[in-house]
């Protein structure tokens, strides 16, 4: 029987990790099992309203192209231009307001191509989900989940929205996107304590995050701008927009420009005043002397080197919104952090393959056939099947854990596809990779050959200890020697690779 009541209101994003699920599914009026009925999901999404985090107003163009022009220095130029303008002297009028309206030019087309680009981002994160209603799964919009809604997680899937895990079976995801945190975070459903940091909380997956590995079933907790992805964009919406070094030293000399060139104008008018020169010439030389003393070169040329800046950082696939950003990066001489993740583009490659007992880099430069000995293909081939990752059309579509998809990739440079290899020989069961079992085995049938084949990867000596023989690179085998493999595997880890 499930229940069609109104969840209770007081369930707060903070609370969900430190509840047992059954609580949890109690307190939101659903069924872990049969999901909400379908009428109560479409109300409860009359009542909350969409799953997607409330963007910013957008700016209209005039706002933005209004805003180029209040600088100090251009507003100076704008004020020098008018006077240059009633005194008649067209040309210096137009050279003045050609830099001013260049200078706008080029900073409004530069802050409309980020806002595009950011919208073109937006778009990219909307997804779909797995949802269980009436006891049915099915994919429905990510915007169209609701608190109570019961998710399916599995490789590949980014989590739609904040969940208490209600199942989870071998299920890891990746935070780097909301915590920093570079490697997989392994999920369990019992409860944590009240007071972990949100890195700490297994109980939970968070909107935004990827599943890499295993599979799961969640309570939807929070959705939109409850999530905790959705308090990070409420927070950056209502920051203060803070002056870059270079806008405010641009703004000290202005007003400092502008000061010096009000006074020397003052002065050469009282000193012709003074010599009792005629009164409209000695204005005309004072107005003169101060539009003379503007360098309104200058705006032009800052704003053409900050959009040099920014089309260098477009190349590198960095989208800068505002040009003065540009040279607060290239003022920065420190820069802290304390995981790799964070600068790295948190990728793995395999470098070597050892096969008998012998050391090949990978891919070989010095053969025109890598990967050609059946050796060789014996073990990328089982990189490939011993895997929880989703493979893609190429390097660029795989998802998963950043190791496994690194598999992936050695296997397509011997011309292997592994989409296809998954295809021959489907898998049957696995057993999934844990920080205590140390190795992951998964179970085939091929249509070729009626008998299961069993793949396994791991630790070296987890795996080593499991064996009797090994493979060498003409496909012979010969019986193994542990302590040869181990030495082998140190060899490696002493290279700083990460060893299989």
């Amino acid at each position: 029987m499930r229940s069609t009541s109104t969840p209770r209101e007081d369930m707060t994003p903070g609370q969900p990790h430190a509840l047992g699920a059954a609580e949890v599914s109690r307190t939101l009026a659903t069924d872990a099992e049969e999901g909400l009925v379908g009428d109560e999901a479409r109300r409860r999404l009359a009542r909350d309203g969409p799953n997607s985090i409330p963007r910013a107003p957008r700016r209209s163009d005039l706002v933005i192209l209004a805003t180029q022009f209040r600088s100090p220095l251009v507003i100076i130029l704008v004020a020098a231009g008018s006077v240059t303008l009633a005194l008649g002297r067209l040309v210096d009028t137009a050279v003045i307001f050609g830099v001013v309206v260049l200078n706008g030019i080029i900073g409004f087309a530069q802050e409309r191509r980020a806002e595009r680009a950011l919208e073109a981002l937006t778009r990219l994160t909307r997804t779909s989900a797995t949802v269980v209603r009436d006891g049915r799964s099915e994919r429905v919009p990510s915007d169209d989940l609701v608190r109570g809604d019961i998710v399916v997680l599995e490789p590949g899937d980014r989590v739609p929205a904040d969940l208490r895990l209600c199942a989870a079976n071998e299920l890891r995801t990746d935070e780097a996107s909301l915590t920093g945190e570079s490697a997989a975070v392994s999920k369990r459903t019992e409860a944590t304590a009240p007071g972990v940091e949100l890195a700490d909380r297994r109980s939970m997956a968070y909107a935004g995050t990827i599943v890499v590995a295993g599979r799961g079933r969640g309570i939807v907790t929070a959705v939109g701008a409850e999530t905790e992805v959705g308090g990070i964009q409420g927070l950056t919406a209502s920051a203060t927009p803070l002056e870059t070094p270079l806008t405010r030293q641009i703004a000290a000399f202005s007003r400092l420009l502008g000061l010096a060139i009000l006074v020397l104008a003052g002065v050469t008018f009282a000193v012709g005043a003074l010599r009792s020169e005629p009164l409209a010439d000695t204005f005309i030389a004072a107005v003169a002397l101060a539009v003379g003393a503007i360098p309104e070169g200058l705006p032009a040329a800052v704003t053409i080197s900050l959009a040099l800046g920014v089309s260098r950082m477009a190349r590198r696939s960095a989208i800068v919104r505002r040009l003065p950003a540009v040279e607060t990066l290239g003022s920065t001489t420190t820069i802290g952090t304390d995981k790799t993740g964070t600068l790295t583009r948190n990728e793995m490659v395999v470098r070597a393959l050892v096969v008998g007992g012998v050391r090949r880099p990978w891919p070989d430069p010095d053969s025109t056939t890598p990967g050609a000995t059946p050796g060789a293909i014996e073990v990328l081939r089982a990189g490939a099947l011993a895997n929880d990752a989703e493979p893609g059309a190429d390097d660029d579509g795989d998802v998963g854990d950043p190791t496994e998809t690194a598999l992936f990739s050695s296997a397509r440079l011997a011309g292997l596809d592994p989409r296809a290899l998954r295809d021959a020989a489907p898998r049957r069961d696995a057993l999934h990779f844990s920080s205590e079992r140390r190795l992951m085995a998964t179970s085939h049938r091929t249509s070729s050959r009626d008998v299961e084949t069993v793949v396994v990867k791991g630790a070296p000596e987890r795996v080593a200890a499991l064996c009797d023989a090994e493979l060498l690179d003409d496909g012979r085998t010969r019986p193994l020697e542990r302590a040869r493999v181990a030495a082998i595997a140190h060899a490696l880890g002493e290279d700083g690779d990460r060893v299989l």
